[in-house]
């Protein structure tokens, strides 16, 4: 198994595709600490993972991650619960709506302190677990719209392109001491929050069965237990000894893709 006896701390991990990153986590062998802004949410999925992998295996905390206090807080109760810490996920974001004409300060505050701040933190108070092991692992989750991103998705897409420079940044800075940053770039995914989207923009219940080709060249857009098997690789030491890396979990190619003369609707 890729994470045996591995202690994992996943944020954002309540629902989506957090949630299946953990249950992968604890299929691999891990322990895993979850992480969600609702207790409700975070109770349940504590409660379901526990009951198909044991509780002595799975724990959390909900709390408020884009309170700067937060991140320390989540890291010292994983600690404090498990005795260490080996993985770090940074999964926990948003993605609102906004373009330059509705885009205020206040919105970009609030998603940066949530997409970028938050997982800078996490990792800041993961550091002297890793460093008392001599070694640790960090899977950002990023997002194909850190490279430009659609146009009513503003401030996300420029958080994301944030996370990116992150993680290749400290990839470099903490390479020598083994602690290993990695980032999965995850394109169009089926979660429930997607579906409500959809249908909060007007499109039909049946929407999945209208993506185009070009979006969706296999059929369908990617569901969250396929992202979390790319995620659990980074996470593990099987990825080893790579890092600063930003991989694309998308079904084509980012770069030099000529959409108007490939990839047509039928």
């Amino acid at each position: 198994m890729l994470l045996n006896n591995k202690i994992i701390l996943v944020t954002g991990s309540s629902s989506g595709i957090g949630r299946a990153i953990a249950e992968q986590a604890l299929k691999e062998g891990a322990k895993v600490f979850l992480h969600g802004l609702r207790e409700q949410l975070v109770a349940k999925a504590i409660t379901e993972l526990s009951s198909k992998f044991g509780e002595e295996r799975v724990s959390g905390l909900a709390g408020n991650i884009a309170e700067p206090e937060f991140p320390k807080q989540l890291v010292t109760k994983c600690v404090t619960h498990f005795g260490t810490l080996h993985g770090l996920v940074n999964n926990a974001g948003i993605s609102p709506r906004h373009n330059i004409d509705s885009a205020s300060a206040e919105d970009f505050d609030h998603v940066m302190a949530i997409n970028l701040r938050a997982p800078m933190l996490m990792i800041q108070a993961a550091m002297e677990s890793f460093r008392r092991q001599g070694f640790g692992s960090v899977v950002n989750i990023g997002s194909i719209n850190a490279h430009c991103g659609q146009p009513d998705l503003l401030i996300y897409s420029t958080t994301k392109g944030g996370l990116q420079t992150l993680t290749r940044n400290l990839g470099d800075a903490l390479g020598p001491e083994k602690i290993r940053v990695n980032q999965v770039n995850v394109g169009w995914t089926l979660t429930e929050n997607e579906h409500k989207l959809q249908l909060t923009e007007g499109n039909s219940e049946n929407w999945l069965e209208k993506v185009s080709p070009l979006s969706a060249p296999s059929g369908t857009i990617l569901r969250p237990e396929q992202v979390a098997n790319h995620v659990i690789f980074w996470v593990s030491d099987k990825s080893a000894p790579v890092s600063g890396t930003v991989f694309e979990v998308e079904q084509y190619p980012l770069i030099g893709r000529n959409r108007v003369t490939g990839g047509q609707d039928n």
